[in-house]
C-alpha cells in the first residue's frame, strides 16, 4: 500500500466554489488542513492559540468589529494577523473589507478571496469539499466489486483467480468497480470509499485473454465508479489455508488506513464456485447488519440441545 499526505491547491478551491479574487498573489498555496477558522479572538489581539494553518473566514461579525476599531489599532491587529503563515482569507456575503486589510495582505503576499454566500452555509460547503479532497488515501492491489450493494474487496496472490471470479460475478448481474489497482479514500473514520484509477476504469485483465472493456461487453449496468468497502475477501491456496473457527463466531478484521474492515479468508481449489461463495458472504454480511447472526443462532441451539440432553440423563 502507498499512503500519501493529501493537499489541494487554492486555485482549485477558487474554481470549484467560484470565489472572487480580492487580493491576488504571485503563488497560490496548497491547503493541507480541512478545518476552518474564524479569527474572532485574534482580531481582539489574542494570538496564543491561533490556528493559522487553516483557511481564515471573515464574516459580518469580524468585518464589523474591524470597522469599529480605531485606525491605528486595526492596522496593528491586521499586521500581526498577516504576519502568520496563513494560507488565505475568505470574506463572505460580498462584504467590503477595510482598506488596511487589502493593503497589508498585498504587502504580506497573502491571498484574499470573496464569496456572496452566507458565512455558515459557505463554511459548510467548503468543509465538505476539503474533507473529501484531503481525506487519507491509499492504493491496494485487488479487485473491488459490488455484490448485492455490498462493496467487497477481493485480495490474494497474483494469479490466484481474483479477476476470473470478478468476471463470473459480473455475468451473474453484479458490478465491477476496480480491477488490479483499487484507490481507497477514508472519507470519515470507519468509512472507506473505493474506486479505480481513471486510466484503468471499467477495464479488467483476464489471463489468457488480455484486457477487456467490461462496460462494452456486459453493458453500462455492469460497472459503477465507486462504492463503500464493507468486506475484504482474501483468496488463498487450499494447502496454505489455516483452519480456525469453522462456525464463524470469531469475526476477523483487517486494517486499511485507520479503519477496521470485516475480513474473510476463502481457500480455493478446483471445483469450488467462488462467485457463489462471495454472493453468500455478501448476503450473510447484510443479515448480520440487520441483527441476525447464523453462527450465534446455531451455537445457541447447540448449547440448548446439550443442556436438554444433560437434564434427561
Amino acid at each position: 500500500m502507498d499512503d500519501t499526505r493529501q493537499k489541494i491547491n487554492l486555485k482549485n478551491i477558487i474554481e470549484k466554489l467560484k470565489l472572487d479574487i480580492i487580493v491576488n498573489t504571485t503563488k497560490m498555496p496548497d491547503i493541507t488542513v480541512a478545518d476552518l477558522n474564524r479569527p474572532g479572538l485574534e482580531l481582539t489581539g489574542y494570538f496564543d492559540y491561533f490556528a493559522y494553518d487553516r483557511v481564515q473566514i471573515l464574516g459580518r461579525t469580524e468585518i464589523s468589529y474591524l470597522e469599529g476599531l480605531p485606525e491605528d489599532v486595526r492596522k496593528s491587529r491586521l499586521e500581526k494577523f498577516f504576519s502568520y503563515d496563513i494560507p488565505c482569507v475568505i470574506i463572505t456575503r460580498s462584504l467590503v473589507p477595510p482598506p488596511e486589510l487589502t493593503a497589508i495582505a498585498e504587502k504580506s503576499n497573502k491571498p484574499v478571496l470573496g464569496t456572496r454566500t452566507a458565512t455558515t452555509l459557505f463554511m459548510s460547503r467548503l468543509t465538505d469539499f476539503l474533507e473529501s479532497e484531503l481525506a487519507p488515501r491509499t492504493t491496494m492491489h485487488g479487485v473491488l466489486v459490488d455484490i448485492y450493494g455490498i462493496g467487497i474487496l477481493i485480495i490474494g496472490e497474483s494469479g490466484i483467480g481474483k479477476s476470473e471470479t470478478a468476471v463470473e460475478l459480473i455475468k451473474r448481474g453484479h458490478r465491477l468497480v476496480a480491477d488490479d489497482a483499487v484507490e481507497i479514500k477514508q472519507s470519515t473514520e470507519g468509512v472507506l470509499i473505493g474506486t479505480a484509477p481513471k486510466l484503468i476504469r471499467h477495464f479488467l485483465e483476464v489471463r489468457g485473454l488480455g484486457v477487456i472493456d467490461v462496460r462494452t461487453i456486459f453493458g453500462a449496468g455492469s460497472i459503477r465508479n465507486d462504492i463503500k468497502i464493507e468486506m475484504v475477501i482474501e483468496l488463498v491456496e487450499w494447502e496454505k489455508y489455516q483452519e480456525g473457527d469453522r462456525l464463524g463466531l470469531e469475526e476477523e478484521k483487517t486494517k486499511i488506513l485507520d479503519s477496521y474492515i470485516t475480513k474473510k479468508t476463502i481457500p480455493i481449489r478446483p471445483g469450488r464456485n467462488l462467485a457463489a461463495i462471495l454472493e453468500v458472504a455478501a448476503m450473510d454480511f447484510r443479515l448480520k447488519a440487520l441483527g441476525y447472526n447464523a453462527a450465534l443462532e446455531f451455537s445457541k441451539r447447540l448449547i440448548e440441545e446439550i443442556s436438554k440432553n444433560k437434564q434427561e440423563d
